[in-house]
């Protein structure tokens, strides 16, 4: 069920984007993880296998039947931000939404013709109303990118795996899909929760609830900057070990850790990216057709090259030091894992080399 969006107003005034791209907000990693997943062997076959066989209908149903749809008459305050989040992304049909009892706060957006957006009353429960609205634009913003379709396929492939656990190779090509679609979808959510800024353009209140996600009720204990100096932390903290757990920790997540998407959205916020769009200067939805694959593809290559080179997690600085020519491959593995000290090499013709520090 959709319902048509006609002159609704906000609850209080913030910016419109009418026609916005979903190009707009969505994070270069996003784009390039998508691409990175429709290449994978076998990726083509099983979405178009999956597309006529999901049960949306019945999921739909599931739906309509065990929890409470949001509106007018039930949770109207939800109906409300739902409404606003719709006109300030100028998404055309509302997207029908749920409440469901799960003490788990947590939300989805989810349907292959049209998305559906669930959250828990756990959610509902933990965040005040600009927490909320930043995570219901969160939700609007998925449905605008068009990740509704793939977080289906995800959650039904994850499903799948575990009743074919038995089956070596048909668990392991399926988990190798599952694998790929978690690494997208943790990407989508850094591109989510700059939708969420967008709509509720209100950044301390998308922080409050993100450490809301993480610590609980209690932000009478908790600091933003402390929260944002964990994440520096994270990043920057152990050696060549640590950063191959972290690769492990994330695996089986769909989601990135909150401190990191906490630090990812304030970068954000204080780009010049942000306060184009603020500023009325974005893509919009009829340009989309001519949008050039090239240009994105160098958009992600060039994001990527600067997180490597910017990055203070110790396997990323190696892979940088290593792609930037910055030593012998053999003296810089011994040196991370020995602590000793490479000699400086000289060049054929005697002089200095160049770039060097």
């Amino acid at each position: 069920m959709t319902e048509e969006i006609h002159d609704n107003v906000p609850s209080r005034q913030r910016k419109r984007f009418p026609g916005i791209s979903s190009r707009a907000y969505e994070h270069p990693a996003d784009r390039s993880a998508l691409v990175a997943l429709r290449k994978l062997t076998g990726f083509d076959t099983v979405f178009k296998a999956l597309s006529g066989l999901l049960p949306e209908r019945s999921l739909r149903l599931l739906f309509l039947s065990d929890s409470v749809r949001v509106s007018e008459a039930q949770f109207a305050h939800l109906h409300t931000m739902l409404l606003d989040a719709c006109y300030v992304l100028d998404l055309e049909k509302v997207p029908a939404m749920y409440v469901t009892q799960d003490p788990r706060p947590n939300a989805m957006c989810i349907g292959l013709d049209e998305p559906i957006i669930v959250v828990t009353t756990g959610l509902v429960e933990l965040l005040d109303e600009e927490e909320m609205r930043a995570v219901v634009g969160h939700e609007v913003g998925h449905a605008l990118s068009g990740h509704s379709v793939y977080r289906t396929i995800l959650l039904f492939l994850t499903g799948l795996a575990l009743k074919v656990a038995w089956i070596p190779l048909g668990n392991v090509a399926i988990m190798a899909i599952v694998t790929a679609l978690r690494e997208w979808f943790r990407k989508s959510e850094l591109s989510a929760d700059r939708a969420g800024l967008l709509v509720g353009q209100d950044l301390k209140a998308s922080m409050r609830g993100l450490m809301k996600i993480a610590g609980g009720n209690h932000l009478h204990e908790m600091n933003v900057d402390a929260f944002l100096e964990q994440a520096e932390e994270y990043e920057a903290g152990g050696d060549l070990r640590d950063s191959v757990l972290k690769i492990l920790n994330i695996l089986p997540r769909t989601h990135p850790f909150t401190t990191v998407r906490a630090a990812e959205l304030k970068k954000w916020a204080e780009s010049r990216d942000h306060q184009r769009i603020m500023d009325g200067h974005y893509p919009r939805r009829d340009e989309d057709k001519e949008t050039s694959v090239t240009d994105s593809f160098r958009e992600s290559a060039s994001h990527y090259a600067d997180t490597v080179r910017t990055s203070k997690d110790p396997l990323l600085k190696l892979v940088g030091d290593l792609a930037g020519g910055a030593g012998d491959l053999g003296g810089k593995l011994r040196d991370r894992f020995t602590g000793g000290t490479a000699g400086p090499k000289t060049p054929p013709n005697g002089e200095a080399a160049e770039g060097q520090a």
